[in-house]
């Protein structure tokens, strides 16, 4: 208890007299607008703030009892003196100054703050992480963001925890964090804190009970040459070899090689089968590099970081499932020997593509290579031997991995958004996967000219015929203007959102989409408006990759269709040789709404957790004081 010459007494408010406080034992005091429970505890007065800060209940109506007062909602226990809890997940609460003279007790309304509030947070971070305290991880967040702090750096931390303790390797958390990194920049502030929280929280669950990694070490060696490195690296992943692949993968990251270079031994090894567990291992390693250029320059030991981010995609690719050995692939056309046909051997030769290639070079050295006019035809049709010679000759006439995996990630993204709900319900996934697969092959091959890369634009466009029995009949896409109703496109997003709302709205949801853009909206504030639905749910895995993959989609979309027609990328006709690009950058949205919409609404628990946790932090009274 503090005496007159231990702080300035202007600071001091009077509160209650000490004979009333020894008696009752405790009092409810509000100074500055800051409930404050004042306790008399062997012979000491003592002050907390009353708001219990794991939910809010008033510590005024706790016990205290041999020094320990204990909130009676949740049980949370703190140090009565200096407010430190004894469970992690209450975090500590904030303690005043307190005097006596002449009989009356005096609080000083500012409380001792032992650490910024940057710091503060990013140690209750780390506390939820390793807990996995969804409260805590919500309160973190939030605070961090409202404390300026860059969402790279929790991001970094999140990404260095969850590849350093979860032996199984990179999994559905890790890509969840980066997929919501990767839109964070396309969402309102509010559910910027969202989407933190949320890919934070999947993080601290997929390393909850799991054992933690332990490194194998790099070759003691830098100077082996990067084709033979590369060799072995593919070597020990075909015969499932975890430890052997790991010290190839970290002696490529040791010795610096570039982002490019570590590209290619990844992406080299997961198409040296088609379509590894359904499409997830490209996924989760081209979200583990967008996840690290996330992080780049917010970790000491950026190389240490990239070494673990990328070791971790080890496990994925040496226990991954093979397209080649399942019967959908072989049986009744064996589509792997169609794939072997191009290659120029087995499926994890290149020798055919490189001759292909070899002939495309120099082909488009005035223009770039463009589709023909029935290139999505053929990519959607039921042929898989027109669709493997359409890809061979768009090789061969020049056409780049960039190139080739946008169209088939478009023909992927057309499967979404004209999938028939007639279907069962767990075939949403089926297309879904082929999607997202196809936005990865994007992602490799703006990363790497890699020859390698071609074979998952083939594995790609293959997966999208297989799914062509999904769009049977095809659900309708609105065409530009066939939704023109003129209507405020403001009110066409607050009908999406209520579309979310109710069950089996998929095809409404896919309609609001094409009006929104018929009534000349704002495609910033349409992606806004999807984030904000998906991110108030109880979204799962694949919902939040089939969201960001159909932003990625319908950005280069509209690049490139502000590069061609008018310019200005609406309503701008296409060449003779195009699909009509206002058509073909809607087409993304559209899907991602109507998988949304099929998998909308939930019990939004993770909503309410978040409501909660920015309540706390504002200081406001969730229960009554």
């Amino acid at each position: 208890m503090a005496t007159a010459d231990d702080a300035d007494t202007d600071d001091f408010r009077e509160v209650v007299a000490l004979e009333d406080l020894a008696e009752s034992g405790r009092e409810l005091v509000s100074l500055e607008g800051t409930p404050i429970a004042v306790f008399y505890h062997e012979g000491e007065v003592r002050a907390v703030n009353n708001r219990c800060p794991h939910m809010g209940f008033p510590l005024v109506e706790g016990t205290v009892d041999d020094g320990i007062l204990t909130c009676h909602w949740h049980h949370a226990r703190f140090e009565l003196s200096c407010g430190d809890t004894f469970d992690p997940w209450a975090d500590d609460v904030p303690t005043y100054p307190v005097e006596v003279r002449d009989g009356t007790v005096y609080v000083n309304p500012t409380p001792p703050r032992d650490l910024p509030p940057d710091e503060h947070w990013t140690r209750r971070l780390e506390t939820g992480l390793e807990e996995n305290l969804r409260l805590v991880v919500a309160k973190s967040t939030i605070g961090l963001l409202d404390a300026a702090v860059d969402y790279r750096e929790p991001v970094a931390r999140t990404l260095e925890f969850g590849t350093q303790y979860r032996d199984s390797g990179w999994g559905s958390g890790l890509t969840i964090l980066g997929c919501t990194a990767n839109v964070i920049d396309d969402l309102e502030p509010e559910d910027r804190k969202r989407a933190l929280y949320t890919g934070v929280r999947h993080v601290a669950d997929d390393c909850a009970g799991e054992p933690p990694n332990f490194d194998q070490p790099s070759f003691s060696t830098r100077d082996v040459a990067f084709d033979r490195l590369k060799s072995w690296f593919r070597d020990c992943v075909e015969v499932r070899d975890a430890d052997g692949a790991e010290r190839c993968l970290r002696t490529a990251v040791a010795a610096d090689r570039s982002d490019a270079d570590l590209a290619e031994l990844v992406v080299a090894a997961a198409t040296d089968h088609p379509y590894l567990s359904s499409g997830h291992v490209l996924d989760f390693a081209n979200t583990a590099f967008e996840t690290l250029e996330h992080a780049d320059g917010h970790r000491g030991d950026e190389q240490t970081l990239r070494g673990d981010a990328l070791a971790s995609l080890v496990d994925p690719l040496v226990t991954a499932s093979r397209s080649d050995e399942q019967s959908s692939w072989r049986r009744p056309i064996d589509l792997v020997a169609l794939l072997e046909d191009v290659y120029g051997g087995d499926v994890s030769d290149t020798s055919g593509l490189e001759a292909l290639a070899s002939s495309g070079d120099g082909v488009n050295s005035d223009s770039p290579w463009s589709p023909p006019a029935n290139f999505q035809e053929t990519l959607l049709g039921d042929d898989p031997e027109a669709i493997v010679d359409a890809l061979a000759d768009a090789v061969r006439a020049g056409a780049t991995t960039e190139a080739l995996a946008t169209e088939v990630a478009h023909a992927a993204a057309t499967r979404v958004a004209q999938f028939g709900t007639a279907n069962e319900f767990s075939d949403w996934n089926t297309v879904h996967h082929t999607f997202t697969y196809a936005n990865a092959v994007c992602g490799f091959a703006r990363r790497t000219d890699a020859l390698e890369t071609y074979r998952g634009v083939f594995d790609a466009a293959i997966n999208v015929y297989l799914d062509r029995f999904l769009n049977t009949p095809p659900a309708p896409i609105p065409d530009p203007g066939e939704n023109e109703t003129g209507r405020d496109p403001d009110a066409v997003l607050e009908d999406l959102l209520e579309t979310f709302d109710a069950e089996g709205e998929v095809n409404e949801a896919g309609r609001l989409i094409g009006e929104f853009f018929d009534c000349g909206g704002d495609p910033a504030a349409l992606k806004r408006t999807l984030g904000h639905g998906l991110l108030r749910e109880d979204a799962g895995f694949h919902t939040l990759q089939n969201l960001e993959a159909a932003f990625r989609q319908f950005d280069l979309a509209s690049e490139r269709a502000t590069a061609g027609g008018n310019g200005t990328g609406e309503g701008a006709e296409a060449s003779a040789n195009e699909p009509n690009l206002e058509r073909r950058r809607r087409v993304p949205l559209i899907a991602t709404a109507r998988y949304m919409a099929a998998h909308f609404p939930t019990r939004r628990e993770a909503e309410q957790t978040f409501s909660i946790a920015s309540r706390l932090n504002r200081g406001e009274a969730i229960h009554d004081d």
